[in-house]
């Protein structure tokens, strides 16, 4: 009621002696916004009474969850950092032979990786900024470890001497942008989020031009494998339709993969979208015979997008795991009306492990088109096991 800077002293206190940090990232509440809470004075008097050690770095972010959502989250605590540790730095790009990758909001961990393998394989020096990856994925052997992998202080500080840093969820990183661009005098050469074939080769071909590196050829040989699935693949994926919900940039790179797949993306929703980004879809569609019959909607909810997979009707949908419900739903009205779900984006609650599978680069458009091709023969499979009246269809080899 009065505001929470006696909280916020004693969380900081109770925070350093517990976990002996070097930093501390602070983040508000909706209460905090409405209050009208000064961080940054909080901060400062927190340290000059002695609460916390003035060596502990505090970045902090506003992130009421009544203003955009976890994606701009991400995006203002970027910001924070960005401040915190490079505003009184003058950086020259390009000092260091390295380029930044930001990733966003991104909690599929093995697409930390790939990027991290790709950018190794061109021998191009890297910092991921914003790195969980080990942190959230340690190994249970016995030894416990608070702090695992992540971005140093040093990457984050020498930042603005890079070559250059690709954002690449960029329909997120509005703010992070800006840091680049006006704070770090870098171009932000503009890239799309890396999922599927031509989003992967255009993040390698703008690697290589701006490094002056060649693209690997072990490169090279995963992309004419993934073209190689692609094609063992089309007979069962051409002229599918899905029904897709989920964060824009997912959302898009998503059905860009889908049209290169033959497949028809007829409802596309993102709840947290904008104008601009319905536009660029728009546009994107229009360009494929695939995309033909496709609606775009944003500011909509999953019980918008339900009435759509009644009315729709599409092969499958593709979302989180707020969508079985509306499996449920459709199932509920008849098996001719069900819409299975295929798991992917965020949040994943109701299976085990994908959150360690990888959705970017050549190996994650693989690992999407096994997960696509497999739902479509589970089901004709589950559609032709009736023994006697539709099992001619049930065959051992698809």
């Amino acid at each position: 009621m009065f505001g929470g800077n006696n909280n916020m002293n004693l969380g900081l206190q109770n925070a350093s002696a517990l976990y002996k940090p070097e930093i501390i990232a602070v983040s508000t509440t909706c209460m905090a916004e409405v209050i009208g809470d000064d961080l940054q004075a909080f901060i400062a008097n927190a340290k000059k009474e002695g609460f916390v050690d003035d060596s502990i770095a505090i970045p902090y972010a506003h992130t009421p969850s009544f203003i955009g959502s976890h994606v701009t989250g991400w995006d203002n605590m970027f910001e924070g950092f960005a401040k915190t540790f490079t505003a009184d730095y003058a950086g020259q790009p390009g000092k260091q032979q390295k380029l930044n990758l930001v990733t966003g909001f991104e909690t599929y961990l093995g697409n930390f990786r790939v990027l991290k393998r790709m950018m190794a394989q061109m021998d191009v020096p890297c910092s991921l900024l914003s790195d969980p990856s080990e942190v959230l994925d340690t190994p249970a052997d016995g030894h416990y470890r608070m702090y695992a992998g992540g971005t140093s202080q040093q990457e984050i500080k020498t930042a603005p001497d890079a070559i250059d840093t690709l954002l690449l969820q960029p329909w997120q990183l509005v703010k992070s942008k800006k840091v680049v661009q006006e704070m770090w005098n870098q171009p932000a050469t503009e890239v799309a989020v890396p999922l599927g074939l031509a989003a992967t080769d255009a993040l390698l071909i703008t690697v290589s031009q701006l490094t002056g590196k060649p693209i690997a050829d072990a490169l090279t040989l995963e992309r004419g494998r993934l073209v190689d699935m692609m094609l063992d693949s089309h007979t069962w994926l051409h002229g599918k339709k899905f029904g897709l919900y989920g964060d824009p940039d997912f959302v898009m790179g998503l059905t860009r993969f889908l049209l290169e797949l033959g497949c028809e993306p007829t409802v596309i929703l993102s709840h947290n979208a904008n104008k601009r980004w319905q536009k660029a879809m728009k546009k994107m569609l229009d360009a494929s015979p695939y995309g033909q019959e496709s609606e775009v909607f944003i500011n909509c909810d999953l019980w918008h997008f339900r009435s759509l997979m009644f009315t729709r009707q599409p092969d499958f949908m593709i979302g989180n795991s707020y969508g079985k419900f509306i499996q449920r739903d459709t199932l509920a009205k008849g098996k001719a009306f069900e819409v299975p779900l295929i798991r992917l984006g965020f949040p994943l609650f109701d299976r085990h492990h994908l959150h360690r599978q990888t959705t970017w680069g050549y190996e994650g458009a693989m690992n999407i088109v096994t997960t696509l091709v497999n739902a479509v023969l589970e089901k004709l499979d589950h559609d032709t096991s009736q023994l006697g009246k539709t099992d001619y269809s049930f065959d051992l080899v698809r």
